[in-house]
């Protein structure tokens, strides 16, 4: 399961190959996209740490958590993604991820926002006799394994190179930690952007039904790369056809 990320060949063919970075960048695009609330529930669990240094280090040790736990669940799904029947029940699951947003989700009409007071304390974390520190690193690396499922599962319907997705997801995960603020606030000023992400998972979880043996229609990941740039144009049009539909009211009135 994990040799081909011990393969030299592989990472020297992916390095050198330049639609290989396409798809890498559209999975770090698609990685800070889905792990936005990700790391709105990390900024919760750190806040209740008392000075910043201890916040930093708590998701540092967070991160080095998040990359060994990546490569566990990318070997083990590179594996697993071979049976039919789990790229078929891959795909039901993206789908019921893409409608329940446009369905639910959706008309909650809420803001991604960072708290900014310390949270109480709740939970396990009430019980368990180790150090505030480390309980708040322990809840890092849990939400980490519940939130990446669903980034994992869309990277490998993309590619099923596991150093491609490796590679994607290590630097979205250091990217979404790093700005973490600056994406959240650019999704609340264009928040049509989330809309893009769950139509882009729609159309993830068409590719991986459609590769299952009994239909057999491999869709290449050059495509999904050509459809992201597509969708990110058609989103910032749409953005400025609102606000600028939106001001000319305001004026108007």
């Amino acid at each position: 399961m994990y040799g081909p990320f011990f393969d030299l060949n592989n990472w020297k063919t992916v390095i050198e190959s330049g639609s290989d970075w396409m798809v890498i960048f559209s999975l770090v695009v698609m990685e800070c996209l889905l792990s936005v609330d990700n790391a709105v529930v990390l900024a919760a669990q750190t806040q209740s740490l008392p000075d910043k240094v201890q916040q930093e280090k708590s998701l540092f040790y967070g991160l080095i958590g998040a990359y060994i736990f990546r490569f566990i669940v990318i070997g083990l799904g590179v594996y697993l993604i071979n049976f039919w029947w789990i790229k078929a029940l891959g795909a039901l699951y993206l789908l019921y991820l893409g409608i329940r947003f446009f369905l639910v989700d959706k008309r909650k009409d809420t803001k991604i926002e960072v708290p900014k007071e310390r949270p109480e304390v709740h939970g396990w974390r009430k019980y368990v006799k180790i150090s505030q520190f480390w309980q708040v690193v322990i809840s890092i690396e849990l939400m980490d394994i519940v939130f990446s499922i669903d980034s994992v599962l869309a990277s490998l319907a993309i590619s099923e190179n596991p150093v491609i997705v490796l590679i994607g997801g290590m630097i979205g995960i250091l990217a979404m930690r790093g700005i973490a603020e600056i994406i959240m606030s650019f999704m609340n000023r264009i928040p049509e952007l989330q809309d893009m992400a769950y139509f882009l998972i729609l159309f993830i979880a068409i590719k991986l039904f459609l590769s299952i043996p009994a239909i057999d229609i491999e869709i290449p990941n050059t495509v999904f790369v050509f459809v992201l740039i597509g969708a990110v144009i058609v989103t910032l049009v749409v953005h400025v056809v609102k606000d600028n539909r939106a001001k000319a009211k305001q004026n108007k009135n």
